[in-house]
């Protein structure tokens, strides 16, 4: 109890001092139902691996791979992310795959969706996974895992492409964060831009020019074997490393490296863009 009247306390005070003044629709949250994970890379902690599963309903539910984002063209079940649940004790793991957008928007493939629990986005180029899938029935059928509770995870490339606006989007490399053409996510963390192998890869700036170009994004920049875990306004991390927040209005206070880092086991509210205290 004591917890909750402190957090009011802090979110009236932000209120007050004018820090949360986003429009509605400029809000950043998860979906209504289901839950994010989303993975910076590198290696997978068992933790991970037991959120993903918890929040599929076990691991005999029905999970969905997704290596799209990988190079080559064509995949089967002996993928190495279907090898990878597999090997962590999923019972009911299945490969989805296309190059081609117009047999992403058939009934056909969407069935391969049927049922699932649990979706995985691979590691690789995000924008590979744009050009297959967005504005397809395949990107609805996403939506509707979770919409009836599922999860939906994904790892590097996997990771990105959950975000709103799709950073390091260029076909033409990965160092390019801002690309026209390629500029947007399928959005299940909404106006978000999202970065992962942060840390190891001396990423901890790239997503400062991007928030200064779209303001009203938080940027989320997730180091690896590490995830945060998203379901509604609430984000916690897990793993091995640390997780930042981009916030334009901490520019105010921090100058020109507008964010903050959260460690493992600590959470942040989406909505108001503040820290939660500790239960």
């Amino acid at each position: 109890m004591r917890t909750r009247f402190l957090f009011l306390l802090l979110v009236v005070k932000l209120f007050s001092q004018g820090c949360v003044t986003y429009n509605p629709e400029h809000i950043t949250t998860g979906p209504a139902k289901g839950t994010l994970i989303i993975v910076g890379g590198g290696g997978m902690p068992r933790v991970i691996f037991d959120r993903f599963f918890k929040a599929a309903g076990g691991r005999d539910a029905k999970i969905v791979v997704v290596p799209t984002a990988g190079a080559e063209d064509e995949y089967d079940e002996s993928s190495r992310s279907v090898k990878m649940f597999k090997k962590a004790g999923g019972t009911n793991v299945h490969l989805l795959h296309t190059r081609d957008p117009k047999e992403a928007d058939t009934e056909e493939f969407v069935s391969g969706l049927k049922g699932a629990r649990a979706v995985w986005f691979a590691g690789g180029r995000q924008w590979r996974l744009v050009d297959a899938y967005l504005g397809t029935k395949t990107e609805a059928a996403f939506y509707e895992v979770l919409k009836r509770g599922g999860v939906i995870g994904g790892s590097s490339a996997g990771a990105t492409i959950q975000g709103s606006y799709l950073v390091r989007g260029a076909p033409e490399g990965n160092h390019i964060m801002m690309s026209p053409g390629h500029e947007v996510g399928f959005g299940f963390l909404s106006n978000s831009a999202i970065d992962q192998h942060l840390i190891v890869r001396k990423r901890q700036n790239d997503l400062l020019p991007v928030i200064r170009s779209h303001p009203h994004l938080l940027g989320v920049g997730i180091d690896e074997a590490t995830a945060l875990v998203v379901q509604g306004r609430i984000a916690e991390v897990i793993g091995k490393s640390k997780v930042l927040f981009y916030d334009i209005k901490l520019k105010k206070d921090l100058g020109e490296k507008f964010f903050i880092s959260l460690d493992a086991g600590e959470r942040y509210d989406l909505k108001v863009r503040s820290v939660l205290p500790d239960d």
